[in-house]
């Protein structure tokens, strides 16, 4: 486990903790907790933090206290999805889905309360830098809400006609784009110019996400596949192919470390996305070669 890594889960464990929740109902603290832990590939917060890190951020408390911050609102967005209200999705992250685990009551509650306590961990985080939260909670505010967030998003799959690069912009690639500029933020940077960087990361995200429904493993990926045919969703696959869709996705990982802005750590963060973007892209394409 790296740095980054290590700083990121225990910010969570700190907000999540028996302490910290003392008092809540005792089911609702166990499902907060069973959204978040064990996390996934924790992709989200951990780029956030490296582009603090790449800023030269001078407040890596506030830089973490935002990363866990779209990693909880990340959660929140995963639990309300596997509703059955919308995906009805038994399995997320190689478990039962929370609604599975807890019932469809308590996992709009735990959500909600997700949602909140970002929120919270972000003011908090905030305290040494109370002249830096503003701009966090707009760049963060963005990447969830109306009318380009995650939200929305959701909302594009209650239309009868789905514009698939508005909705996939507000629901995948938005939180990314949140991700680099809360970073940049977090240090004190100009987050505007990390916007582009955070929506190609999210738009190669989406590719290979829609390989993965398609013809991924449900064991391997930890959540069910073949959702977007199934619910009628739209999809890049389902619009062009996977043969193309994974010609897509290779030339947006190429592209992603090009729109890095000039930074002190420009070369470790350069280093770091092209790991990352090839762990995913070869998830993938192993998943396409097999099916």
């Amino acid at each position: 486990m790296t740095k980054i890594d290590q700083r990121i889960e225990s910010m969570l464990e700190e907000v999540l903790s028996d302490a910290a929740l003392k008092g809540a109902p005792p089911r609702l603290v166990e499902a907060l907790r069973y959204a978040v832990f064990p996390g996934g590939a924790r992709v989200r917060p951990r780029l956030s933090m490296a582009v603090a890190m790449a800023c030269g951020g001078d407040e890596l408390d506030v830089a973490a206290g935002a990363a866990a911050a779209i990693e909880l609102l990340h959660c929140a967005s995963l639990v309300h999805d596997d509703l059955p209200c919308f995906d009805n999705a038994e399995l997320r992250r190689g478990k039962p889905s929370v609604h599975m685990a807890y019932g469809d009551a308590l996992a709009l509650l735990t959500g909600d309360g997700l949602i909140i306590r970002a929120y919270q961990v972000l003011a908090t985080a905030c305290q040494s830098r109370p002249d830096r939260l503003a701009g966090l909670l707009a760049v963060i505010s963005n990447g969830v809400g109306v009318p380009g967030g995650i939200v929305a998003g959701q909302a594009w799959e209650c239309e009868s006609d789905v514009p698939l690069a508005e909705y996939q912009r507000a629901k995948t690639g938005a939180l990314f784009a949140a991700a680099t500029m809360a970073g940049a933020a977090a240090s004190g940077a100009d987050p505007e110019p990390w916007r582009k960087l955070g929506e190609t990361i999210g738009r190669a995200y989406q590719y290979a996400d829609d390989i993965l429904d398609s013809s991924g493993d449900p064991m391997v990926i930890g959540k069910p596949v073949g959702n977007d045919a199934a619910l009628d969703r739209p999809s890049m696959v389902r619009e062009m192919g996977q043969r193309e869709s994974a010609e897509q996705l290779r030339q947006l990982v190429r592209e992603a470390a090009d729109y890095i802005p000039a930074c002190p750590g420009e070369m470790a963060l350069k280093k770091l996305i092209e790991a990352e973007s090839d762990h995913f892209m070869q998830l993938a394409l192993n998943c396409r070669a097999a099916a």
